[in-house]
């Protein structure tokens, strides 16, 4: 792979194509940005991550925007919670994987070819994109496109606010150790946790160590068919994917 000079910037290199890491929103295709949809329905090239025998999220909701002679560029991950997070082989396997990634779309902006790189959510926002993004910058010209995260798109949901007045706000991960997710869920006012999956039964001892428990909604498929929003104390199970647990803050207001 031909690196460039890393003071590149963004659109100035003759004959190189853009990566464009652009957000879709959290998965409903009228929920993009009109600088989003454009740039997907003219895309020659467009790459989305997923896991292997699947479609792909983020590639599911652009389902019927691509244009016909479009290049598909599936990306298929090596593992995904087949290994802990806390094995040295996860982190290895999915180095290589986004190294491999890296190479194939800096190839063909080498070429002179702009590609569109798919993102649920926000590209910014805890998504794979991230990881091709820190390994293309200053390699070739790439951008990003926010989109509207999966949080937003399950608060509203609900059809509360999540914040008023002087409410803080806080975004963990489920995967957290429990005594952390008590301690964070204990000191906050309005409350995310994403990452759920099998870590449910987890979560809820925390959300319940920290006397929460009442206040705290789940929140699956934000935006997408199939939404559904629980009570978390309602809640037997939960999808392995996209689902969302919310506390609202109840600060000052007029």
């Amino acid at each position: 792979m031909s690196v460039l000079p890393s003071s590149i910037e963004v659109g100035t290199v003759h004959g190189v194509g853009t990566i464009h890491g652009v957000g879709l929103g959290p998965g409903a295709p009228d929920l993009l940005s009109v600088r989003a949809d454009r740039l997907v329905r003219g895309a020659l090239h467009v790459a989305y991550f997923r896991k292997a025998g699947r479609p792909g999220q983020a590639r599911s909701i652009a389902e019927g925007m691509l244009r016909e002679d479009v290049v598909e560029i599936p990306m298929e991950y090596p593992v995904t919670t087949e290994i802990p997070v806390s094995d040295p082989g996860y982190n290895a396997c999915l180095s290589a994987f986004y190294a491999e990634c890296t190479e194939r779309l800096a190839a063909l902006a080498g070429a002179g070819e702009d590609v569109v790189v798919l993102c649920e959510g926000d590209p910014f926002f805890y998504g794979s994109f991230m990881h091709l993004h820190a390994r293309l910058s200053g390699v070739v010209p790439i951008s990003v496109v926010p989109g509207i995260t999966g949080m937003a798109g399950a608060w509203n949901a609900t059809g509360q606010p999540i914040t008023w007045g002087d409410d803080v706000l806080t975004v963990a991960m489920a995967t957290l150790p429990e005594d952390e997710l008590a301690r964070r869920i204990r000191d906050t006012d309005a409350l995310v946790v994403m990452k759920i999956g099998r870590n449910l039964p987890k979560l809820r001892r925390a959300v319940a160590a920290a006397g929460r428990e009442d206040a705290a909604w789940l929140v699956e498929h934000a935006a997408m068919p199939g939404q559904r929003v629980t009570r978390l104390t309602e809640a037997e199970s939960v999808t392995p994917y996209f689902s969302i647990l919310l506390i609202h803050g109840q600060g000052r207001r007029p």
